[in-house]
């Protein structure tokens, strides 16, 4: 059986784990902080990371893509090749360009720390220039890649309502409100599968945040 190891408060860990669910695969979450991981399975000391039959994975969109591979069914990505790679789009631009920018303001944002001003107009600049970009490729139809669910929904579900809160406690504004984000993510929270992970992720994020009090 797939062991999932890392914690549930982390959206990378929720990518895969979406995935996991979506497809059906049978799998097991091993709890593994940031600074206890498994060395020789994530040597940058990331999560989360995989142990599968053949050896460990790190990297969320590795571990997304060998478990659309190696389990076949309810694919999550199309067969034919051109809207495969437009779905591998959504998530690069999605993760490189707007959750990794916004990333720089979580610590403020999300873990009472402080983001310098210069930083903060940086990434408002940036995330400027991104966002409308992203809505260029988003088809939010209902889906983000069109009228199925996809790799790119198991990323947007869990990066969008970041980008969101993040950028209207920074910012005072929700620098996605002029996509349909909200009804898209109404419309995800009906499915079991990532009604689960949000429910595991507060629980979890409530339990590292006591563990940080201490």
């Amino acid at each position: 059986m797939l062991k999932l190891c890392g914690f549930a408060a982390s959206n990378y860990y929720n990518k895969v784990k979406l995935a996991l669910l979506e497809k059906n695969v049978p799998f097991e979450e091993v709890l593994a902080w940031i600074g206890e991981t498994d060395p020789a399975a994530t040597p940058a000391g990331k999560v989360p990371y995989n142990n599968t039959e053949s050896g460990p994975l790190f990297e969320s969109e590795a571990i997304a893509e060998y478990v659309e591979a190696a389990y076949p069914q309810t694919p999550l990505l199309p067969a034919e090749p051109y809207q495969a790679a437009k779905v591998r789009e959504i998530i690069v631009f999605l993760e490189l360009y707007l959750e990794l920018t916004a990333r720089e303001l979580y610590a403020e944002a999300f873990f009472g720390g402080k983001v310098s001003d210069g930083v903060k107009e940086r990434q408002h600049k940036l995330l400027s220039r991104y966002i409308p970009a992203f809505a260029s490729l988003a088809k939010f139809s209902p889906y983000i890649a069109g009228d199925r669910f996809t790799l790119a929904d198991c990323a947007a579900a869990v990066h969008l309502p970041l980008v969101s809160s993040c950028t209207k406690i920074i910012y005072g504004t929700d620098m996605l409100a002029e996509l349909p984000v909200k009804d898209y993510l109404k419309t995800l929270s009906q499915r079991e599968s990532v009604q689960k992970v949000n429910a595991d992720r507060k629980a979890n994020t409530e339990l590292m945040m006591s563990r940080n009090r201490k």
